[in-house]
């Protein structure tokens, strides 16, 4: 098992790694909306999608995978009624690519975001 840490990925806020590999495969923790650099969270669902998804690309390309070699996405969401406008955002972002994927509706998420992201990947 090897951590990965850089020091473009996000930083963790809590007791946990951003991205651990273990025989090829990588897993990633969850991925809130937030800008690494000015640690701003936009406001809309499609704005905080779209950043949380970016921060799983970036993430994967410092461990050196890309989004095509995503395996398994867990999505968390605030409200269930979110759902259409997350799907097409995650449809802009993978493309043709369909990895496996859970959509969770939750209550609160950390910091009053809407949507939470967490991969699994196998490493180039």
């Amino acid at each position: 098992m090897e951590i990965i840490e850089t020091l473009n990925m996000p930083k963790s806020n809590g007791h946990y790694s951003q991205c651990i590999q273990h025989n090829g495969i990588l897993y990633l923790s969850g991925q809130l909306p937030i800008d690494p650099a000015t640690k701003a969270i936009p406001e809309s669902i499609e704005e905080q999608t779209d950043l949380a998804l970016k921060n799983i690309g970036l993430i994967l390309n410092e461990a050196g995978s890309s989004i095509k070699k995503v395996l398994q996405m867990r999505i968390y969401i605030s409200d269930i009624s979110l759902w259409d406008k997350v799907n097409e955002r995650y449809s802009v972002f993978f493309k043709d690519h369909k990895p496996v994927r859970s959509v969770i509706p939750t209550r609160d998420l950390h910091f009053g975001c809407l949507i939470e992201v967490e991969a699994t990947a196998i490493i180039n």
